[in-house]
């Protein structure tokens, strides 16, 4: 992975915003600056399918956001407010020209932030699948649970970083299905992960968990091992939400704007799964009326799951009148 964007032209580097360290790659300049943003427990590395293809036509940064990857853990100090804060000192003082924001998931909102808040460095965002009004309170708890509950599971099976099985992370783990039924990891796949993890724990002691025998999962073992549990647990006991209200965010923008929604349902107990549903996009589009809908079919992390056709719509957003 690392070889490969190498070979594209692509640095990997920090920048320190007097708060935070923040680590990143950058490509080659080949066009206007693209900013990629994961999700959370996502670093820059999720990006990999699309870095090399997209840094033909873009100047291309990807980022590991305070809490991930290799940037600084700010354990009690997370919040929409200070990430973004993080991502305005970047685009000012690292890219220091109009960007193209793109984020998935809590990433998408940070890519909202920016564009509500320092317009002249952003010249149009992509927000991929990102929980728009359903991550905010009291809904993202009472109502659609369903990724508070994950959250809270993250925060309970491994949130003691000095006293903590990783692989506890994975046992009983428990997907909620279209038909209301809830499928649960069987304990002998936890068993076998846990048995890896273990054995890598042991031989490497301190340093982030890369297993090649489990391909599917290698790199988000990975990013949960370099992820601070304190930015999970700021969405669980409340103090993320500082900074932004979506409704008020989406109306401040004024650069034009691409939705990306995939696949969601609803499910009984655990309410939406998935990062919003019909009536959040909706909303979005009545709110912003330069926005671009997209449905994708695709479960919610587009540019991993599906690189062509996240490349697509980067490629002909950016050029769009």
């Amino acid at each position: 992975m690392q070889k490969n964007i190498q070979k594209a032209g692509f640095r990997e580097k920090l920048f320190n915003t007097g708060k935070a360290r923040i680590n990143y790659v950058e490509g080659p300049n080949n066009g206007c600056p693209l900013v990629l943003i994961p999700g959370q427990i996502g670093n820059w590395e999720s990006y990999h399918k699309v870095l090399s293809k997209l840094s033909k036509k873009f100047q291309v940064y990807a980022v590991d956001i305070r809490g991930h990857g290799k940037s600084s853990w700010t354990t009690g100090d997370y919040s929409w407010k200070s990430v973004g804060s993080d991502m305005s000192a970047f685009l000012k003082e690292v890219v220091r020209r109009p960007s193209i924001v793109s984020g998935n998931s809590s990433g998408g909102i940070i890519a909202l932030w920016l564009a509500a808040n320092v317009p002249d460095y952003v010249s149009r965002i992509i927000i991929e699948d990102a929980p728009l009004f359903s991550a905010e309170m009291p809904r993202f708890k009472e109502k659609d649970k369903f990724v508070y509950n994950g959250l809270q599971r993250l925060v309970e099976t491994i949130g003691n970083v000095k006293n903590r099985s990783l692989a506890d992370y994975f046992k009983g783990a428990e997907l909620p299905l279209k038909n209301g039924d809830v499928k649960r990891l069987p304990d002998w796949v936890a068993n076998i992960i846990s048995f890896f993890i273990k054995r890598y724990e042991k031989a490497y002691p301190g340093k982030p968990i890369d297993i090649p025998y489990l391909p599917p999962l290698r790199l988000f073992i990975k990013q949960l091992s370099q992820f601070d549990p304190d930015f999970a647990r700021a969405f669980v006991d409340g103090r993320f939400y500082e900074g932004i209200n979506h409704e008020e965010a989406l109306k401040k923008v004024q650069c034009p704007v691409l939705l990306l929604h995939t696949n969601w349902f609803r499910h009984p107990t655990c309410g939406l799964v998935g990062a919003m549903d019909d009536n959040d996009a909706r909303r979005a589009k009545e709110l912003v009326p330069n926005l671009i809908y997209k449905h994708i079919e695709a479960n919610h992390v587009i540019h991993a799951l599906c690189p062509k056709e996240f490349i697509q719509e980067v490629e002909e957003f950016a050029v769009k009148e």
